[in-house]
């Protein structure tokens, strides 16, 4: 009777391949890299520190607002009063101009309660910016509100939403976390105040960031926007305190 032979396979191990064996050992014994048991890469919330936030931990039933400020002060003392009956602590990022033009206005949010943040001083595009660029325009509006409030912020939402890495590494070297949204009012486009609670209460999450802007419909909407979550469990705070 013939034996079959047994073939063996030889990965050639080269100065690269090492270098790549010896690096997934590593990630494995930190549980750097996990799988599910579906085999499927689960991804934490944050990554590290250069990263984005889109949400905050999963652990908790908590949810921020995040209110970004460039126009819309006409809406905002009826949005302040909502927030004042239901006992809820919002997040506001200001644009710097607007902040010039309405210094009493932001600081009567900051002594309310309300976490401010720096959506930078005027409304352009970052990824267009060069570093210079994106730095002068977080610098000079977290200047400007630290002269108004005395608070130095350390939040940054980015005009237009525009992220990438190169932005996120410039606001960290300034001590800035980068923050983003889980769900999106859309509320600039000014829809009717039920489509934006229907927009944000059934996409309700551990740790979701809500973005919104002080606009009519959004004023008419808040109050049952916060019933919506509130009913569902959710505890509204800052996104500071979402981070936690």
């Amino acid at each position: 009777m013939k034996r079959g032979k047994i073939r063996i396979f030889y990965l050639p191990l080269n100065k690269d391949v090492l270098l790549s064996l010896v690096g997934m050992v590593i990630l494995i014994s930190f549980g750097l890299i996990h799988f599910d048991n579906q085999g499927v890469r689960e991804q934490p919330v944050f990554q590290d520190q250069n990263k984005a936030y889109y949400q905050g931990p999963t652990d908790k039933a908590q949810m921020s607002l995040a209110i970004n400020v460039a126009w819309g002060e006409e809406y905002l003392p009826s949005m302040l009063d909502t927030l004042d009956e239901h006992n809820v602590k919002a997040t506001f990022f200001f644009i710097g101009r607007w902040v010039e033009k309405f210094p009493d206005m932001i600081k009567e949010i900051q002594d309310k309660g309300h976490e401010i943040g720096n959506h930078g001083y005027r409304h352009l595009h970052p990824k267009q910016l060069s570093k210079e660029g994106v730095v002068d325009m977080i610098k000079k509006n977290e200047e400007l509100i630290e002269d108004v409030t005395g608070y130095k912020t350390n939040l940054f939402a980015p005009p237009y939403g525009e992220v990438d890495d190169r932005i996120v590494e410039i606001a960290n070297e300034l001590g800035y976390k980068t923050i983003m949204w889980t769900v999106d009012t859309i509320d600039w486009q000014r829809p009717a105040p039920q489509v934006i609670v229907n927009r944000i209460v059934p996409k309700a999450k551990n740790g979701g960031i809500v973005l919104m802007h002080p606009t009519e419909p959004t004023a008419q909407a808040l109050p049952e926007m916060i019933k919506g979550l509130s009913e569902k469990g959710y505890n509204l705070v800052t996104i500071s305190q979402l981070l936690e």
